[in-house]
């Protein structure tokens, strides 16, 4: 301390100060000079991509959001934003109406790892599982394996909500199927483990008892024959169901036949309105309703504008896979399994069917009605 007092440091420190409190306004000014630099450089950008979205509606350039592209599944998603908590991200970016899809993406020999949240926009989300492999692209030309690990379910395209009644119907019927088949196969192997263990048991071996003299001898029941009655019975309940499904059938027939020529293209267009119309109808209301602002907000930005994506735009942002020009698609397997004809058989049916149900509604009326002999 003695040092320090007679030395003057005290006073060389004190004029320091005060040659720096003499150019502390041009000190500030410098501060000021450099955050409007910064402000030149970067506040219009940032305006373009979190105000008015102009690189990301425009497409000239990548939004800073977009972090790079994701392919899987046959498709390229370019809507791709960090999501380093996904269960987090998720229950706000589920506002968006958009079909998300998390994966964890981890760089080939090296422990970096990343979260990402890809927009799927085009296509159907069929083979999209958790599970499934894809590669991670960032916008510095880094190469990520890419591994499905959460699934937001939304509507992607109106492709897939014109199909999705038939193949509900198809998943339904093959899930009973499977069903059947496995309680079918289940009760056979426990009939085939029960019967040779109780082959196997051993007799057992009893005294024989004493002959009661006043017993009546045991009368054994007459086997049972062939009951014709409960087998008429039978047939004739299957002749009734398929007498009702041809009559059905025929119904169905004669209506459509007496239409006119150009109402028959409108009646089949009905069928199908009426099966795939609901689910057009509810899909396309969402896809109206997709909105880019949840996805940005749940990765913290707050972006307080409604950012709609409709259906054209929101197309164009993920690309299905397509064959480079000049290749051809070969068609034909030399190794393709014999398919039984189930078309033919199914005709058949139809026809069989057909038959019987003119039958029961009365031939020669609608056969001279159809066929006018």
């Amino acid at each position: 301390m003695r040092a320090y007092l007679d030395h003057g440091i005290a006073a060389k420190i004190d004029s320091l100060i005060s040659e720096d409190e003499a150019v502390q306004d041009e000190a500030d000014a410098i501060a000021e000079v450099d955050r409007l630099v910064r402000y030149r450089r970067d506040l219009l950008t940032l305006l373009n991509n979190f105000v008015s979205f102009r690189d990301f509606y425009t497409g000239r350039k990548r939004a800073i959001f977009q972090i790079g592209t994701l392919f899987l599944d046959g498709r390229s998603c370019d809507l791709v934003v960090r999501a380093d908590d996904p269960e987090k991200h998720a229950k706000l970016a589920t506002l968006s109406h958009i079909c998300l899809v998390y994966c964890d993406c981890v760089r080939p020999a090296s422990d970096e790892r990343i979260t990402i949240a890809a927009a799927f926009t085009a296509g159907d989300a069929d083979q999209i599982v958790v599970g499934r492999n894809g590669l991670f692209y960032d916008h510095q030309g880094r190469d990520w394996e890419a591994t499905v690990v959460k699934i937001i379910d939304h509507p992607i395209s109106l492709r897939q909500a014109f199909w999705m009644p038939y193949r509900k119907v198809g998943q339904t019927v093959s899930s009973q199927i499977e069903k059947a088949a496995a309680a079918r196969a289940a009760a056979q192997q426990q009939r085939v483990v029960v019967v040779p263990a109780a082959a196997a048991a051993p007799a057992v071996q009893a005294k024989p008892a004493a002959p009661a003299t006043s017993a009546a001898p045991a009368v054994a029941a007459p086997p049972t024959g062939f009951d014709a009655g409960r087998f008429a019975g039978i047939f004739a309940a299957i002749g009734l169901a398929i007498g009702a499904i041809g009559t059905a059938i025929a119904s169905v027939v004669s209506s459509f036949l007496s239409l006119s020529w150009w109402q028959m293209p409108l009646a089949l267009i009905g069928v199908v309105a009426l099966f795939s119309g609901p689910s057009i109808l509810i899909a396309f209301m969402k896809l109206r309703q997709r909105n880019l602002g949840p996805i940005l907000d749940a990765n913290g930005w707050a972006v307080n504008s409604r950012a709609k994506i409709n259906i054209p735009f929101g197309t164009s942002l993920t690309h299905l896979a397509k064959l480079p020009e000049g290749a051809e698609r070969a068609l034909s397997d030399p190794y393709a399994e014999k398919q039984p004809p189930w078309k033919l058989y199914l005709a058949l049916g139809f026809i069989v069917a057909g038959l019987i149900g003119l039958w029961f509604v009365g031939g020669a009326q609608l056969a001279h009605h159809f066929f006018k002999i």
